[in-house]
């Protein structure tokens, strides 16, 4: 404890070496200033940060006095960002430094686009020439920083529950979410596929109806028909949608999914009965025997003729 007071008095009385009875000439041993590089000059324009959450600020020490500071530096970061900076620095008598300050780790996506908020950056002396500086003078300075605007959409079609045949269809349900940070619709939709004799119904454009705020998703259903005469195939239908915002603003958002649908020829009766024609002729079966009926009547006239019986010979 003695120790430390000590040195703090030894400092000071170095210190009041250092510095010159008129205060003009106090006023030059303390003359530095902390700076922020604005963007344009314009403290009131903000720093807008990257769709990955990055921002590069520079900032300045100039140091206008007689003997050399050594600077600690404090950064406060908004959007629970992180940083990357300088913690301290050693800025000669009459010159100028320059520093950057990464801003990073930002979310954009889990704020609201254009939201703004400040960060600062804090300069303490602790040292002048070399020698501990009891006063520990400070600056600070401040800049906003700000959300983009990012306009982003997934879609997603769901994959068909089994093959369909010839002559049939099946239904498709197609999903589409806005995962940017702003309110959002779905511009134009395309539907392709690589089978000649598949056609879809319009039920996409459903999803071309109203819009879509951040985080929420729109659905629809797409009908797929194969025509009576579809060679057994497999059919990749893809999707592709077009986000409606970012057209609007210059920019361009277009997102596909595809999906495999496999037609089969169309079901057989084989193995099932068929049914009788009334109008096929029946098949009658003939025999060359005579009808029982008949046989029966000849024999019984053949009975009846009267029997002659033979005479004995003399």
């Amino acid at each position: 404890m003695e120790r430390s007071a000590r040195s703090l008095l030894l400092s000071v009385a170095i210190l009041a070496l250092l510095v010159p009875a008129s205060p003009l000439m106090g006023q030059d041993l303390d003359a530095w200033d902390l700076g922020i590089i604005y963007l344009g000059d314009d403290a009131e324009t903000p720093f807008e940060i990257s769709r990955d959450g990055t921002i590069w600020v520079e900032f300045f020490v100039e140091n206008s006095g007689l003997v050399e500071i050594e600077l600690e530096f404090e950064y406060e970061i908004p959007f629970e960002g992180g940083h990357d900076a300088p913690e301290s620095a050693t800025v000669a008598a009459g010159s100028n430094e320059t520093f950057d300050l990464k801003v990073s780790d930002i979310d954009v996506f889990n704020f609201e686009a254009r939201q703004e908020d400040s960060f600062s950056i804090t300069a303490t002396v602790i040292a002048r020439q070399g020698i501990p500086d009891p006063l520990n003078t400070q600056q600070s300075e401040e800049g906003d920083l700000v959300i983009p605007t990012i306009y982003d959409l997934s879609i997603d079609v769901d994959d068909p529950i089994g093959p369909m045949n010839a002559g049939t269809d099946t239904i498709l349900r197609v999903s589409v979410t806005n995962t940017g940070n702003v309110q959002d619709k779905v511009g134009d939709v395309e539907v392709s596929d690589d089978c000649p004799l598949l056609t879809a119904d319009n039920g996409l454009d459903e999803l071309m109806m109203g819009n879509i705020m951040p985080g929420k998703a729109k659905q629809a259903n797409l009908k797929v028909m194969a025509s009576q005469s579809h060679p057994k195939r497999h059919c990749d239908i893809t999707v592709t949608i077009s986000s409606n915002g970012a057209m609007n603003s210059g920019e361009s958002v277009v997102v596909s999914d595809e999906v495999r649908v496999s037609v089969e020829p169309p079901p057989t009766n084989e193995g099932v009965p068929e049914e009788d024609d009334p109008d096929d002729p029946e098949e009658v079966l003939s025999s060359n025997l005579p009808a029982p009926g008949l046989l029966i009547s000849l024999l019984g006239f053949i009975a009846a003729l009267p029997q002659t019986s033979k005479r004995p010979r003399n």
